[in-house]
């Protein structure tokens, strides 16, 4: 991919564009690495561009270009936002060119591709915008033609006075209307009159993306641009002692070998930062083909790294954590998570005197769930371009959390934030794994020290054994029921390395009247982050499971059975801070009943599976029917119910949730990273079991609920209810319960005989 040698920093870019006075003169040539959405749209390099706000620039031929905020890693905020903004604008959708903003929170917002926020944190912001950029044509249109505002239409791009028969396209007034100051408080169209949101529209990149054109960091290149790789420890819990790079130093286009240190001491971590292993081993030449293969010639000898303390900020108050230095492994974490379970833990939340009700129950159930660690796999390997000197820093790649990087790297790079630009590529895969940016403060300190452009690039086993994993986790489940099998208790105490994943005001908190919530944690080298739904991934999976057996030892169907929990939240709530709204989340109880059609006698031999969960402002229910194949247990087909409030793009939402139940599946029955004494036991795809193509559901039906609440969350909300609905469809499969993630091998082992009431070949 050929790129721009210029870059323009944000400064000189402000500056450029308060020279231009009333038009904005130019070409975007210093945006390199992000492409026109339709090249046949492209104008040329001269035409004059007309900003109207950060997010809208207008042409004189009446070309539109809207500028997307928010990183894109798959989720289709390149087509969702910029329609946001267009339906406000009342402008020409097929008119409309879509490009990637570059990073700039102070017009764009805060540019965060996480917790399900982008439609959410955005939807007035770029309503805003594009109903002030609307008026502010309207103005310049009624100044020109000298007629009240009021009596000035719009439509698809055009403006129209119906008394005097004038028109104009939006081309024609946007240099004037981009000296008029921009309007505060504009009234909003009311939500039932919206015609582009609401309405399926194709993703603005899918040509490239199936045309194989350059979109993502791996593309991005520069002229004279150099290849890093990183060797690091082979164990969390060791670091580098020396090293001999003579042989990799002898190899054709290797240019050097050299230790960094990422992080100096004392140095305060932010919210996204992170640090796995501190003291970097650098490989730096031509190609990534020699790099790869110079590596293998080091000879390197690592120590055990002891205790290690670090200073996080960020997210609270400054705060000293120290590492432990063991080298740990899965059996010995198992049992350690056993030990901390039976001690005293920190309560979240309590209602009512769980205490004496367990005390005086007729039957107490109690069930413990378990899972693994849990690595990301994004399709694309880990990588950033940067380009430092001593008085500037261009770096160019795929990252969620622009922001949140930025003052990590003006710290380490000693370079005051505007001498800093990022640019945001696509990313092929994100789940939460590109929001911590150690592998662009890394990309940055090695260009800084070889004073040449580098691209840094992980290959798939680095990514692997290099930490930021979903935590291992254990969660245990109690209900105490009285002599006519009702629940009169509940009590959850769950635990994790090295967080637990306990929502305490959750679900079914405030539908018991005697509830306990605990928590506990133990410290760990290994390294976690977010993982789509952090925490409510394994969350749902522990207690829709629960709820299952919970409904079936109480005679109860358990979408009856969750109803009638919901009911009680609703008309006498217990307790307070119910994050939850019953009645949406019986909503889609009851959308998915009706859609799958459960319970009717046509589907009585079905093995079916029901989960629902609410997790980031979103409710997300699924149904499972899953028959032996070839003696496996395949999911064949799930009815999906969700409530996010308006839905921007309908088929990319449906999008969404296939591509959430398809993962939920496959990270259900087969996801696992373990350990043994520090070293990662799976390395590539060949150990860490991803689901296949065959393996997906032969029929997924998404179904949302329809209603004008402000969009919420939708990335995330769908994934962690798949996790209960499979092991719950499971049960009816097997006649068996599981309760350690993946369940895919327990299940083929099974000693016991199941009746398998469908099967197919």
């Amino acid at each position: 991919m050929e790129q721009s040698k210029s870059t323009q920093s944000r400064r000189s870019f402000l500056k450029s564009s308060l020279l231009a006075g009333g038009g904005l003169m130019i070409s975007f040539a210093w945006l390199p690495g992000v492409g026109l959405a339709d090249t046949s749209k492209d104008v040329d390099p001269a035409e004059q561009w007309n900003e109207l706000n950060g997010y809208i620039k207008i042409s004189s031929d009446n070309i539109i270009r809207i500028f997307n905020p928010n990183p894109e890693f798959g989720q289709n905020v390149m087509t969702s936002l910029p329609m946001i903004i267009a339906e406000e604008l009342e402008a020409d959708w097929e008119k409309i060119v879509v490009e990637m903003g570059p990073h700039d929170n102070i017009k764009l917002g805060p540019q965060f591709t996480g917790g399900s926020n982008s439609v959410r944190m955005y939807w007035k912001p770029l309503r805003e915008a594009g109903a002030a950029a609307r008026h502010m044509l309207i103005q310049a249109a009624a100044q020109t033609w000298n007629v009240p505002m009021e009596e000035v239409t719009t439509k698809a791009g055009m403006l129209y006075h119906a008394k005097s028969g004038k028109s104009g396209t939006y081309g024609s007034f946007a240099s004037k209307a981009s000296g008029i100051p921009i309007p505060q408080g504009i009234k909003l169209k009311d939500v039932k009159n919206l015609n582009v949101v609401r309405n399926s529209k194709k993703n603005v990149e899918g040509s490239k993306i199936v045309s194989g054109k350059p979109l993502f960091g791996l593309d991005y290149k520069q002229e004279g641009m150099l290849i890093a790789m990183i060797q690091h420890p082979p164990a969390f819990g060791m670091k580098l002692q020396s090293f001999d790079a003579s042989q990799a130093l002898q190899m054709p286009g290797i240019k050097d070998v050299f230790t960094l240190e990422l992080y100096e001491d004392g140095f305060e971590q932010g919210g996204f930062d992170t640090r796995t292993f501190n003291d970097l081993l650098v490989i730096v030449g031509n190609t990534t083909w020699k790099v790869m293969n110079a590596r293998k010639k080091l000879i390197v000898q690592w120590e055990a790294a002891g205790d290690t303390k670090d200073t996080m900020g960020g997210r609270g108050a400054k705060r000293e954590v120290i590492v432990p230095g063991e080298l740990e492994s899965t059996s010995t974490q198992f049992e350690k998570m056993q030990e901390y379970a039976k001690k005293p833990a920190q309560q979240l939340r309590k209602d009512g005197d769980p205490e004496t009700a367990f005390k005086n129950a007729a039957q107490i159930i109690e069930r413990t769930y378990n899972a693994p660690f849990l690595a990301h796999n994004c399709m694309e390997p880990m990588n950033f371009f940067a380009h430092v000197t001593d008085e500037k820093a261009l770096l160019a790649g795929p990252l969620q959390a622009p922001g949140w990087t930025e003052p990590t790297l003006s710290k380490i790079l000693k370079l005051p934030a505007d001498k800093i630009e990022i640019q945001m590529t696509r990313m092929g895969g994100g789940f939460g794994r590109r929001a911590y940016g150690h592998y662009l403060s890394e990309a940055a300190l090695i260009s800084k020290k070889v004073k040449a452009p580098i691209k840094l690039i992980y290959t798939r086993e680095d990514d692997m054994t290099y930490g930021i994993y979903r935590p291992m986790y254990t969660a245990t489940y109690r209900a105490a029921l009285d002599a006519n099998k009702n629940l009169i208790a509940f009590h959850v105490k769950g635990g994790g390395i090295p967080e637990h994943a306990i929502h305490a005001n959750r679900f079914p908190a405030g539908a018991v009247d005697n509830y306990l919530a605990e928590g506990w944690q133990i410290p760990s080298n290994i390294t976690i982050g977010a993982f789509r739904a952090p925490r409510s991934n394994f969350n749902a999976a522990a207690e829709q499971s629960f709820l299952d057996e919970l409904a079936e030892i109480m005679g109860k169907d358990p979408i009856d059975f969750r109803l009638e929990l919901l009911k009680r939240a609703k008309e006498n709530p217990v307790g307070k801070n119910n994050e939850y709204d019953p009645d949406r989340y019986a909503g889609i109880l009851k959308l998915v009943k009706q859609k799958s059609g459960w319970g009717k006698p046509e589907n009585k031999n079905r093995n079916r599976g029901v989960a629902a969960y609410f997790c980031h402002n979103s409710y997300a229910a699924h149904v499972v029917d899953m028959v032996m194949k070839n003696g496996h247990p395949f999911v064949e087909s799930v009815y999906s119910a969700i409530d996010c409030g308006i839905v921007i793009n309908p088929d990319a939402a449906t999008n969404m949730v296939e591509g959430a139940v398809i993962d939920g599946i496959g990270n259900t029955l087969f996801g696992r990273l373990s350990h043994k004494d520090g070293v990662p036991e799976q390395n590539n795809f060949h150990s860490y079991r991803m689901i296949r193509h065959s393996e997906a559901p032969n029929k997924i039906e998404v179904h949302f609920v329809q209603n004008d609440i402000d969009p919420t969350g939708l990335g995330e909300p769908p994934f962690p209810p798949v996790f209960g609905a499979v092991a719950n469809a499971l049960y009816k499969t097997t006649n068996r319960r599981y309760y350690n993630q993946p369940f895919f091998e327990q299940a083929l082992q099974s000693t016991n005989k199941p009746k398998i009431r469908r099967s197919i070949q």
